[in-house]
């Protein structure tokens, strides 16, 4: 076997070997700080960025939209179980996520407080929110956090509306108008100018994060729609960018009746908004009280493997 370093004698024999010998190790060691410094690169900003995933019932889909996310810059994933009866915990546990488990159906929104509260207990600068069923491209993970990154916004929304086409994509008709139009009401009571408020697409900074009052928030699907009315009510930069999505059946929805709870739901945070804005009413929702903090503790951490990325959660 040809040793990588040479003896003295061989030195003095073979000054050729002995050159190409230390060029070797020079580009060496410089691949091992390359590689080092490329790897701090591809972070952004030097920003720890956090993937959480509300799951309920995503056994057949949970493993795809894993494997899209772009791991260069991701540093964790989370996935909190909403007391799912399928297969899903067993899968986040074969991937090697952070498991959090509701040991009773709490709903949607406080699945998504469970998630945001984990996130920033692990240090997060900016979280991503990615449903586990792969109806959104998690490959776009990157540009809705560098979105935050560059400090121009606070928080990020996916868009399916702008620039895309949702109907082609299989977004039922229904679905569609009601966004539409609760969309324009939306703009036209928080003075905004957005695609759509309803994606469940979303990114956010850790400021965000901790200073909204999410615990006043409702543990259903509306809660989607007050943190984005919060946001904009104190004043946070909300920016957009186009997702493509997918309709399948596999991929989750909610019931038609339940989309009608939604809109009702939709529209009276709207009008409160604007009842708060003009002070005819005070409102929980817009309050910045520590008693509203994500600081309650009602689910269970699973005992895994963590996952991560460059280092330990």
């Amino acid at each position: 076997m040809t040793s990588w370093f040479l003896e003295e004698k061989d030195i003095k024999g073979d000054w050729g070997i002995f050159a190409v010998e230390q060029i070797l190790r020079g580009l060496f060691h410089s691949w091992i700080l390359f590689a080092a410094w490329d790897k701090r690169a591809l972070m952004i900003h030097g920003m720890k960025v956090v993937v959480v995933m509300p799951a309920y019932k995503a056994e057949r889909t949970l493993e795809r939209t894993y494997r899209g996310i772009p791991r260069d810059i991701v540093d964790v994933v989370i996935l909190v179980d909403d007391a799912s009866d399928d297969q899903t915990v067993a899968v986040a546990e074969r991937l090697g996520l952070n498991i959090f488990i509701h040991e009773r159906n709490l709903g949607y929104g406080a699945n998504q407080k469970t998630c945001y509260r984990e996130a920033l207990r692990l240090g997060a600068d900016i979280v991503v929110m990615l449903h586990p069923d792969y109806q959104y491209e998690p490959r776009l993970v990157t540009a809705m956090a560098a979105l935050l990154g560059s400090g121009i916004y606070d928080v990020a929304l996916g868009s399916r509306i702008l620039g895309n086409s949702p109907l082609r994509s299989g977004m039922p008709v229904y679905k569609y108008v009601s966004n539409r139009f609760l969309t324009f009401i939306q703009n036209l009571l928080l003075g905004a100018k957005l695609s759509e408020y309803h994606t469940g697409y979303r990114a956010f900074t850790r400021k965000v994060l901790e200073e909204l009052p999410l615990l006043a928030n409702s543990d259903d699907f509306v809660f989607d729609n007050q943190i984005i009315t919060q946001a904009i009510a104190f004043g946070f930069r909300v920016g957009e960018i186009s997702c493509p999505t997918k309709y399948f059946p596999e991929a989750s929805s909610i019931s038609f009746r339940r989309s009608v709870v939604y809109g009702l739901g939709v529209l009276k945070t709207s009008m409160l908004y604007r009842l708060w804005k003009w002070g005819f009413v005070r409102s929980r929702l817009f309050e910045k009280r520590g008693t509203f903090q994500l600081t309650h503790e009602y689910y269970k951490e699973h005992s895994t493997g963590k996952d991560s990325t460059g280092g330990s959660t």
